[in-house]
């Protein structure tokens, strides 16, 4: 069986003033620090054989500070990389709906080629680390997209807002993929009294 925890990055400070930023390569700030520690705290180094990481800086940085807990070999790739939302980067909510009101910005990555190259990135992993157990820190629109298609919609894309620092479970067993659980955030002290949702 192979085993899949996806992480989303920190925090960051567009992520607090709720602008998007796809490609916008953005760092984490203190807070998105501090969740990053805690989940390296979290989560135990027996459990993984290798961290994967989105080649982009909140991604990367999150992956850091949690290996410097589990010291795990470290590959990047690409296709964990966020989906670019053209001009609708750097907006925030309101500003996204005053402007595009259709939902569609300018210039974005297509959501076909989106999905496209984010399951090839799934399907290299399974094919590469065949019954590993593999720590993947990724995007929030990454996550959704690959637990809606392994939920066939149900959660993830449009569904679910996922936490950042959140962790998801994935399993493959049997030829299929399976949700364990997702977006949870007990390992989060600003959610330490709630639980997880």
């Amino acid at each position: 069986m192979t085993t899949i925890c996806l992480v989303r990055h920190g925090e960051t400070d567009w992520n607090l003033l709720g602008k998007i930023q796809g490609k916008t390569d953005i760092p984490l700030n203190d807070t998105g620090r501090k969740q990053a520690d805690e989940c390296g705290a979290y989560l135990n180094a027996d459990d993984y054989d290798i961290l994967i990481s989105s080649p982009m800086k909140r991604a990367k940085e999150t992956a850091e500070i949690i290996n410097s807990y589990l010291n795990l070999p470290v590959i990047e790739m690409a296709d964990f990389a966020e989906r670019a939302f053209g001009d609708g980067e750097g907006l925030t909510l309101e500003e996204r709906i005053k402007k595009y009101p259709d939902g569609n910005y300018p210039n974005q990555e297509e959501r076909e080629d989106f999905n496209n190259r984010v399951m090839t990135g799934i399907k290299k992993v399974c094919d590469a680390y065949p019954n590993e157990r593999v720590l993947l820190v990724a995007h929030g629109a990454v996550i959704g997209m690959i637990l809606s298609n392994l939920s066939n919609g149900e959660i993830g894309s449009g569904k679910t807002k996922l936490m950042n620092a959140c962790i998801s479970n994935i399993h493959f067993e049997e030829d299929q993929w399976e949700i364990k659980d997702y977006n949870q955030v007990r390992h989060l002290s600003s959610f330490a009294e709630k639980g997880s949702i």
